[in-house]
C-alpha cells in the first residue's frame, strides 16, 4: 500500500511538471529526465494494485494515466497503519 501511495504522487507530480514544461519553455531536458520517470510511476501503479488484494474497480481505475494511482487509493480500503 505504501509502494502504491509512493508511486502514485510521483506519477501525478511527474504529469504537472510535464504539462507545465509543455505549456512554458517546452524543455527537451525536463521532458527526458521527467518523461521515464513519470512511465516509471504508471506501471509501478498498475503493478502495485494488482498485487494488493483489492477489487475490479480499483484495479481498473489504475490504468487511467496520469491520476490513475490516486483514483485506485480512493477506492481501496482505509490502511490501519
Amino acid at each position: 500500500m505504501r509502494t502504491l501511495r509512493i508511486a502514485a504522487a510521483v506519477e501525478a507530480a511527474s504529469l504537472a511538471v510535464l504539462l507545465a514544461n509543455l505549456l512554458t519553455a517546452h524543455a527537451e531536458a525536463i521532458a527526458s529526465l521527467v518523461g521515464p520517470l513519470h512511465g516509471t510511476a504508471y506501471l509501478t501503479v498498475i503493478a502495485a494494485t494488482w498485487l494488493i488484494p483489492a477489487g475490479t474497480p480499483a484495479r481498473r481505475r489504475a490504468v487511467i494515466p496520469g491520476i490513475g494511482g490516486l483514483l485506485a487509493l480512493r477506492r481501496l480500503p482505509a490502511d490501519p497503519e
